[in-house]
């Protein structure tokens, strides 16, 4: 009789797992492309005004926008001011100018002599400009007829903004009324209080100086909240809209640019129109 086969059963010997690490397999690979991926990105930000100048994918098409819009800019000034021969033309100025070469700034498009200019002074309730003193005095040692304005915010107490501006602002005589300068809509309170405050803040100044002040805004702004419960003030409207070519006649100043260029002002400067002359303009100064 054969003997039969016996066959033994064997087993795997099952080795132990090693712990995956920074330096096997999949995650070893894709640290080292996340590495390179990081290093590129730093380099490139690090030469990015390089690499845009030598590409001429951003600095150019920028320099060569900026120059088409200035040019549009020119064209529509040169058309307004010559709509306007005999008034009188101003700019306003704040802290974003810079140092201002005051005896230098004279004449817009080295043609239409510049009377006066308006500074802003202050800003909320616990700001003052920058620039303010030194561009206040400047502009009265360039004999300009000079204004003062504050920038307005709704969400802050209104006489704690009066009073801000009445201890930084000195008039003399001969220099315009003060102003007030609304732009934005409350976030915290309503349109009533929003008026409230802005008829709290006029009120104050004008009891301190001896003369009504003077109201900037937007065309839209002034329409829409401005003209119907303030319209015993006279008002400063900023539109530059190239359908716009004339001053209103309820509007007493018009600030029909941002984009103008001044001797003694580096950059763009805002330029206004007095719906009147010389010697009208003279005639609403502080005594």
């Amino acid at each position: 009789m054969r003997k039969q086969a016996v066959r033994r059963k064997t087993y795997a010997v099952r080795k132990p797992k090693k712990k995956a690490t920074v330096f096997s397999g999949n995650l070893f690979r894709y640290s080292i492309v996340a590495f390179f991926i990081v290093l590129m990105l730093g380099l490139s930000y690090h030469y990015r005004n390089g690499l845009s100048y030598y590409f001429g994918f951003k600095s150019d098409k920028i320099s060569r926008a900026n120059r088409e819009a200035k040019r549009i800019s020119d064209v529509r000034n040169f058309q307004v001011l010559e709509k306007h021969q005999g008034k009188s033309i101003g700019i306003d100025v704040s802290e974003y100018q810079g140092e201002i070469s005051w005896s230098y700034v004279d004449t817009l498009e080295n043609k239409h002599p510049l009377h006066y200019v308006f500074i802003r002074a202050t800003v909320g309730k616990d700001r003052k400009d920058r620039k303010f003193e030194k561009n206040w005095l400047g502009a009265k040692e360039n004999k300009m007829i000079r204004g003062a304005y504050h920038y307005y915010r709704p969400n802050e107490n209104s006489l704690e903004q009066a009073e801000l501006f009445i201890k930084t602002v000195t008039l003399q005589k001969g220099d315009l009324p003060p102003v007030l300068d609304i732009e934005k809509l409350p976030k915290n309170q309503s349109i009533a209080n929003l008026k409230l405050g802005l008829k709290r803040w006029l009120h104050a100044v004008e009891s301190h100086y001896g003369v009504k002040p003077i109201i900037y805004s937007g065309e839209s702004y002034y329409e829409d909240f401005l003209k119907e419960e303030f319209g015993d003030y006279l008002f400063w409207i900023a539109n530059y809209n190239f359908y716009r070519e004339e001053i209103a006649e309820d509007w007493l100043f018009w600030q029909f640019t941002e984009k103008a260029s001044v001797p003694g002002i580096k950059g763009n400067v805002d330029v206004n129109i007095y719906n009147g002359d010389l010697q009208q303009l003279q005639f609403i100064t502080v005594e």
